[in-house]
């Protein structure tokens, strides 16, 4: 979780929200990234999605199957997708999104036994860390919204 907290810390200071993603396969890194929303202009450039498109291009390979993704908030509904679909067996996160989470606040895709793959999910590691590069992301953004008005 700390290489991805390190991924999301670029995205902070690309004034991008910060969260970042690795994935592991037999203890190495072979998939990062950042969200890049903002600097790409792309709505699915989503930290998981990046890694997991660097992973399949590391291996050669689109399932993902022997691997784990670590991400520092809970994947949205587009990214959960993608983790189903690449066959990824097992999702680590830091902490919950209240508001569009698909591993188990909103939705839990994870478990959805209507799909053909199932995902084991591991949630709170480095819960408080991971918090707090948002909530120091967004209270930064407020008060230059603020300086912006005045």
């Amino acid at each position: 979780m700390e290489e991805a907290l390190r991924e999301a810390q670029k995205a902070a200071d690309l004034d991008e929200v910060p969260v970042g993603a690795v994935i592991v396969q037999n203890g190495a890194i072979i998939g990062r990234g950042c969200n890049l929303r903002e600097t790409s202009q792309d709505p699915t450039d989503h930290a998981e999605m990046i890694a997991i498109r660097a992973a399949a291009r590391h291996i050669g390979f689109w399932r993902l199957c022997d691997c784990t993704l670590y991400v520092t908030l809970e994947p949205c509904v587009m990214c959960m997708g993608a983790i189903i679909l690449a066959r990824i067996p097992r999702l680590v996160y830091g902490c919950r999104d209240p508001r569009v989470g698909a591993a188990g606040s909103i939705y839990n895709l994870a478990a959805d036994e209507r799909f053909n793959h199932r995902v084991e999910v591991t949630e709170g590691v480095e819960e408080e860390a991971c918090s707090q590069i948002l909530s120091g992301f967004f209270s930064k953004l407020r008060q230059r919204k603020k300086n912006d008005r005045d």
